[in-house]
């Protein structure tokens, strides 16, 4: 029988000072304290309980310990609203919810919103959790908090861990390659630990340098992709434990992979064990619908006027960051923050009459500046898709602070331009350059990402116009034209060997079209991309920055072709592409350059080991000089039909 000890309003757990932190929105840590914690009381061992619900009559802990009776462990008000309580005898592993009975007495359960972990789903209670685990990763913590990572290479491979592969006994690595097989309807999800010992070797494989998971924040709906979430504090049950979790992290950083996370503090959704009308008050969300709802997705927007709300998201935060040790953040629909009226008939203006959320922009301006302070070397990432300025600069500068902006310009562009036959592109030519108008005015990442695969919209594979051959030759000229753009990449799973059907969150990838050539031959190429990336500086060094770029042709619109040099002013190295989204072949065509010398062939997306028609330069290419135009030197080549082709400079042999 368990025993309940009540603790008084001014409690060893609470501080003064963590008081006014918390009614300040500076108490960033809140999670050290709110929530179950293991603990000793007394000289007792239990579990210390702490909840946030200022407008309720009275809170009680209940689980299978007290037969989920409310009133049988009755929590202490304190001076905050924060309810406490101390249960001798409760160990990790418990089952609890609270009973909250709100002002006009009803009881409602709800689960923990500080809960570090929960059931799985359709189960919805809470899990003591202890987050006790032995890394091994200081090594790369060290190496990550001196480096700036806009100076890196960063080639991110997109994830749900749920679809990526399921678990079957038919489903061993191939004597071939590391790469699965598809399972059998209906297997079980892989756990944390499992798609340790499947996923990080094939990420290792394919060169990518990060890898970037949707939600795995505890959330009860599958078909929310983890995007509506309940548990802010919790990893989803789905793949496993806290500590599976911890070993999954770990083992890629030892691995040389960082890892990052996609959060969402726009929104949550109104599942009655959530956050909705927590104490029977709209304590988390705005109180007018107006402004505190997203009818289109059905969730409710946090109230960034609030400092314990803000408290809450910050602590969440910096919670991944320290217990888990991850990586970087996405922030996820940041544009739904920032504007008042987004996706909305009827909204409130702010207190200027403006359509910006002044409180959203104060909060994400908090979040950076504080996730940076304590944590140097991390990615913070926003999903912005408008024009609001300065989103990747420091707040310093006016900035949101955020260290990268998905380029989803670059990214609807780009695929517009490549869903029109090649034969009609020169009259869309300038889709495929205006980005470079503005490719310098925020620290971009180019996102090919799960957004464009679902909702009717085809695989990239699919979006590509012509014949099978014709579309395999499209998507190998967009993946190289991806990887010599200027900023860092992120790519969902899937394309990296052309998958040919919408993504379902409900199945395995396609992983039997690699038993073919042509898929095969694109797995390699991406392979080979990541690879030269990551050895040529010119390529990622100055990507935010026209020092880093030089157009040598942008106007060639009539046989669909651009050229431009990537540079690294620091090294002095550079790298030449020539892209051609035409089906014709265009041989002897002079490409201007600036140094003279022997260039050597670095990627050619027609090469036949990519499945292409085989129009390569095996030889190093000899430059000619060329006075009469524009360019002081050039290098006669043959342009391979609908391709991407990359040439670098060859360093001069040493004497001796």
């Amino acid at each position: 029988m368990y025993t309940e000890a009540r603790i008084p309003a001014e409690t060893i757990y609470f501080q003064s000072a963590d008081l006014e932190a918390w009614r300040n929105g500076t108490y960033y840590h809140s999670y050290e304290k709110l929530g179950a914690h293991v603990r000793s009381h007394a000289g007792q061992p239990g579990v210390y309980f702490a909840v946030w619900a200022p407008h309720a009559q009275a809170v009680s802990v209940v689980g299978d310990f007290n037969g989920w009776q409310f009133g049988q462990h009755p929590m202490a008000r304190n001076e905050a609203g924060i309810w406490e309580l101390f249960i001798p005898g409760l160990q990790a592993g418990e089952k609890y919810k609270y009973a909250i009975q709100t002002g006009w007495g009803e009881v409602i359960l709800k689960t923990d919103p500080y809960g570090h972990q929960q059931e799985l789903r359709p189960d919805t209670a809470s899990l003591v959790a202890d987050l006790s685990y032995r890394w091994s990763d200081e090594a790369w913590l060290t190496q990550r908090r001196q480096r700036n990572p806009q100076d890196l290479p960063i080639s991110v491979y997109e994830v749900h861990l749920g679809s990526w592969l399921h678990d079957s006994l038919d489903n061993p690595p191939s004597e071939q390659r590391s790469v699965p097989v598809t399972s059998k309807p209906g297997a079980r999800h892989l756990t944390y630990r499992e798609l340790g010992d499947r996923l990080i070797p094939y990420i290792q494989e394919m060169g990518f340098t990060h890898i970037e998971l949707l939600p795995i924040t505890e959330h009860p709906f599958d078909g929310s992709w983890g995007y509506q979430v309940v548990g802010f504090f919790a990893p989803t049950s789905r793949y496993g434990t806290p500590q599976d979790f911890m070993a999954f992290v770990d083992r890629c950083h030892q691995a040389g992979i960082g890892v990052i996370i996609d959060w969402v503090p726009g929104h949550f959704p109104k599942d009655g064990h959530g956050l909705a009308r927590f104490d029977g008050s709209t304590l988390f969300e705005y109180p007018d619908p107006r402004k505190g709802e997203h009818k289109g997705w059905g969730t409710l927007v946090f109230d960034y006027g609030k400092p314990q709300v803000c408290n809450f998201l910050l602590s969440s935060a910096l919670f991944w960051l320290e217990k888990y040790h991850i990586d970087g953040i996405r922030v996820d629909a940041v544009a739904s923050m920032l504007y008042l009226d987004y996706d909305r008939e009827e909204w409130l203006p702010n207190q200027y009459g403006g359509r910006e959320n002044l409180e959203a922009v104060a909060f994400l301006r908090h979040l950076n500046e504080k996730i940076f302070e304590q944590h140097p070397g991390i990615l913070s990432i926003a999903e912005e898709s408008t024009a609001w300025e300065k989103v990747s600069h420091p707040t310093y500068a006016g900035g949101l602070g955020f260290n990268f902006k998905w380029n989803m310009g670059w990214m609807n562009d780009t695929l517009r331009y490549f869903q029109v036959h090649p034969q009609d592109r020169s009259n869309h030519h300038g889709s495929l350059t205006f980005s470079l108008w503005y490719a310098f005015s925020e620290h971009f990442m180019l996102s090919l990402s799960h957004d464009e695969v679902v909702h009717g919209k085809g695989h990239l594979f699919q979006k590509m116009p012509g014949d099978d051959r014709q579309k395999l030759a499209n998507l190998r000229s967009l993946l190289g034209y991806l990887f010599t753009h200027p900023g860092k990449k992120t790519l969902f799973m899937g394309m990296e060997f052309g998958q040919t059907r919408e993504w379902n969150v409900e199945m395995d990838l396609d992983w039997w079209l690699l038993d073919h050539d042509p898929h095969r031959q694109i797995h390699q190429l991406v392979q080979d991309l990541n690879r030269v990336y990551r050895q040529e500086s010119a390529l990622y060094a100055e990507d935010f920055s026209s020092d880093g770029f030089e157009w040598i042709d942008c106007n060639d619109q009539a046989r669909g072709l651009i050229s431009f040099i990537r540079k690294d002013p620091a090294t002095g190295e550079s790298v030449v592409v020539v892209c051609n989204f035409k089906p014709n072949q265009y041989r002897n065509y002079w490409l201007g350059v600036r140094e003279p010398g022997r260039y050597e062939e670095r990627i050619n997306t027609d090469a036949a080991c990519y499945g292409g028609d085989g129009l390569v330069h095996p030889q190093p290419l000899e430059t000619r000089a060329w006075e009469a135009a524009a360019w002081p030197y050039a290098l006669e080549v043959n342009v391979p039909a609908i391709a991407v082709v990359m040439f670098k400079l060859q360093s001069p042999q040493q004497p001796g």
